[in-house]
């Protein structure tokens, strides 16, 4: 049994990966924004990562892991709320680290395919080059603030000998993320009756990591020592279009309606730019952690459908997509 902490835990991977610890039998704290709920199995100490005391009083000495997962994600926070993204996935990590340091507690970073930007040169190694927008741009506030921890992460490591690991994930989904990204909000609109909203044709590819799969990255991360100071892509190479996922949506669900269509340039001006391709290669993963995503996408795709179902308040919670 080891003693974890994961901030951000009663987010949509944070608390797939609660689940896992509490099934290992590891003894989990939970650091969040929401409060616990009346189900809660874990301690939970409620506060915002940038709150240095709040944060402290969950990474103590004794801990073991923290698994720093607490960050602003989505299209739609990213173009409404910038100043937060930048301040907490860049503050609060710097909070993270300095206590997990003096803690001794290893860290296993949470990061993103995002931080690539638009290299066109895929599959992405972990050591390619990230290529970036125009700063006026609010859609590269997301993938540069993650970048940053990325590079406090490793500046920790080497300089105060803190033991880390960070694991970037490509496109997870699955159960229980809230209806503002493309599997979830294809979902959630499908059951709902309403037509997919399909940006730009739908013509950019992706790769898409089922979460439990994702969740079983992150924790070869934590267990494996050589993966100790390294980066990892945590995402499947199997690349799809976006209108195919969603045609694929539509089948799964028996729903199929006339998508609606949105110009992301139309849409956001110059505050987003979309990817034509981001593609993982994985293979570092696989030789030193051992992994590899196990879900094919119809399975994972028939999973999300299946809980979505069986799950009428989040049906009920309002479509919180970009467009």
């Amino acid at each position: 049994m080891s003693r974890a902490v994961v901030t951000g835990g009663r987010g949509f991977i944070g608390s797939h990966l609660v689940e896992r610890l509490l099934a290992q039998g590891d003894e989990v704290t939970v650091f969040d924004a929401v409060p616990r709920d009346a189900r809660g199995q874990t301690a939970h100490v409620e506060g915002d990562i940038r709150d240095r005391d709040r944060l402290a009083a969950a990474i103590i000495p004794g801990v073991d892991v923290v698994y720093h997962l607490a960050a602003v994600v989505g299209v739609d926070a990213y173009l409404s709320r910038p100043l937060d993204v930048i301040d907490i996935n860049f503050n609060g990590t710097m909070n993270v680290l300095d206590l997990a340091t003096r803690a001794d507690a290893k860290v296993v970073l949470a990061s993103t395919s995002e931080v690539f930007g638009k290299n066109p040169a895929v599959p992405w190694r972990e050591d390619g080059d990230r290529l970036l927008g125009a700063t006026s741009a609010d859609r590269w506030a997301y993938g540069t603030s993650k970048a940053l921890g990325e590079h406090l992460t490793f500046a920790f490591a080497r300089q105060h000998g803190l033991a880390a690991t960070i694991v970037r994930y490509f496109n997870a989904y699955g159960p229980r993320q809230r209806p503002a990204y493309m599997v979830s909000r294809s979902v959630h609109r499908a059951l709902n009756g309403l037509p997919p909203v399909v940006y730009d044709g739908g013509r950019q590819t992706r790769c898409l990591t089922y979460v439990e799969d994702a969740v079983a990255g992150t924790l070869l991360a934590a267990a494996e020592p050589a993966a100790t100071g390294e980066s990892f892509n945590i995402g499947s190479m199997d690349e799809v279009t976006v209108a195919e996922v969603v045609a694929l949506i539509a089948e799964l669900t028996g729903i199929a309606s006339p998508a609606v269509a949105v110009r992301t340039g139309e849409r956001f001006g110059g505050a987003y730019e979309d990817l034509p391709r981001r593609v993982p290669d994985n293979a570092k993963a696989r030789s030193v952690l051992g992994w590899k995503p196990e879900t094919s996408l119809r399975d994972g795709l028939a999973r999300t459908v299946a809980w979505a179902r069986e799950n009428p308040g989040w049906l009920a919670l309002p479509d919180s997509g970009a467009a």
